[in-house]
C-alpha cells in the first residue's frame, strides 16, 4: 500500500509494505498492546495510520501475525476483522483487561517499536 504525507509543503511519497508491517507485529510480546500510528511512525511514515488498519484487515494468518495487539490511539479496541467481541477475548486471553471499553492501564502495556522491532522511546 502506498501513503501519502506532507513535510515542508513537499509530498513525499512513502512506501508502506504489508510485509513490514506483519514483521513489526511479531514483535509485540503477549500481554503489550501497540497503537496504528506507533506502527505507522515504526515505518516512516506517521499519518499513513489507516493505511496500516487497512493492512492488518488483510492480515492472512491472524495466528503467526497478532494483529489484535494494535488498538487506537487512545486504548479503544479499534477493529478487527473477526469481530471486536473476539480481539477483545484475545486480549483478556493475554492478561489485558478493559474498563469502559479502553485497555486498563494503557501506557503500562503499550509498546512503540522502531523500524528494527526493537522497543523504542
Amino acid at each position: 500500500m502506498i501513503s501519502y504525507y506532507m513535510n515542508k509543503n513537499l509530498a513525499i511519497r512513502r512506501t508502506i509494505k504489508n510485509e513490514d508491517v506483519y514483521r513489526l507485529l511479531k514483535k509485540i510480546p503477549a500481554g503489550k498492546v501497540t497503537t496504528y500510528g506507533d506502527l505507522a511512525k515504526a515505518l516512516g511514515n506517521p499519518s499513513a495510520s489507516r493505511v496500516v488498519g487497512r493492512i492488518l484487515g488483510q492480515n492472512p494468518n491472524p495466528i503467526q501475525v497478532p494483529c489484535h495487539r494494535v488498538v487506537m490511539f487512545n486504548g479503544k479496541l479499534g477493529g478487527y476483522a473477526n469481530g471486536t467481541v473476539k480481539k477483545k477475548g484475545l486480549l483478556e486471553q493475554e492478561g489485558l483487561s478493559f474498563t469502559n471499553g479502553i485497555v486498563s492501564e494503557f501506557t503500562k502495556v503499550r509498546i512503540s517499536l522502531s523500524s528494527n522491532g526493537k522497543p523504542s522511546d
